[in-house]
């Protein structure tokens, strides 16, 4: 059995960007070491539009945080950060005290005004990466609805989807999630946010399409999986995975 502690995070984002990076960090510390933690699209500051160059600075520091508390758990986030004279929606993943992954966010949600304060991001950053020898990849919330890039992460073990998911799309973020891990054959960890008129329904769910854990009342989802169960799917229905 190889197994895995995968966290979903589920928590409320409050103007405080210092309170939430604290909240953060008291939540991932009561998590197992070696667990895998995933937070919700820009948790620490939410899409703070007046606010985006103060937004910036903080990620800066938050990303020093990340890179101590990582030693013993890998953290996966989103930061709002300026390059290119432009805001970018980043999404990163701290492990063993290092920054492994980065992507920046391909797929800007229209109905959320995105394009108009950041800049879209490369498809082609949306690669497997590795932890702890497991094969991995992130969607950043609105490009789950785009299905040929779930394509680009075939054959992987665990993909992370952060998101910032309204309520009334609730059901299109639980299936299109469940979808993604019977489509891949693969743990899929979703991790919405709890603000207002928020869908919540963070949740693990097994290569099978079955959702192992949720509760839309928990700031903290978290459920220790075998990863073999990838495996498993894959040789018992064959298409096509088994080999990659």
């Amino acid at each position: 059995m190889i197994s895995k502690h995968l966290y979903a995070l589920q928590f409320k984002t409050h103007q405080s960007f210092e309170y939430n990076l604290n909240h953060f960090i008291a939540l991932a510390s009561r998590t197992p070491e070696g667990s895998i933690i995933l937070a919700p699209e820009v948790a620490l500051t939410n899409f703070c539009y007046q606010r985006m160059e103060e937004a910036h600075e903080f990620g800066r520091k938050a990303t020093d945080t990340f890179l101590k508390i990582s030693s013993h758990r890998t953290i996966i986030l989103t930061l709002i950060e300026k390059q290119r004279q432009g805001f970018y929606n980043n999404l990163k993943v701290f492990h063993q005290g290092e920054l492994i992954h980065k992507q920046s966010k391909s797929k800007l949600f229209p109905l959320g005004g995105e394009h108009f304060h950041f800049k879209e991001g490369s498809e082609g950053e949306i690669l497997p990466f590795k932890i702890d020898g497991i094969s991995c990849g992130a969607i950043n919330c609105f490009e789950l609805r785009f299905t040929h890039l779930w394509n680009r992460l075939r054959g992987v073990d665990i993909i992370f989807v952060p998101a910032q998911w309204a309520l009334q799309r609730k059901h299109h973020f639980k299936n299109l999630g469940m979808a993604l891990a019977i489509s891949n054959q693969c743990f899929v960890v979703l991790s919405n946010g709890a603000n207002e008129k928020m869908a919540k329904s963070s949740a693990i769910i097994s290569p099978f399409g079955e959702i192992l854990a949720k509760d839309n009342d928990a700031e903290l989802i978290g459920k220790e999986v075998d990863l073999e169960e990838v495996k498993e799917v894959r040789q018992h229905i064959n298409v096509g995975l088994s080999s990659e």
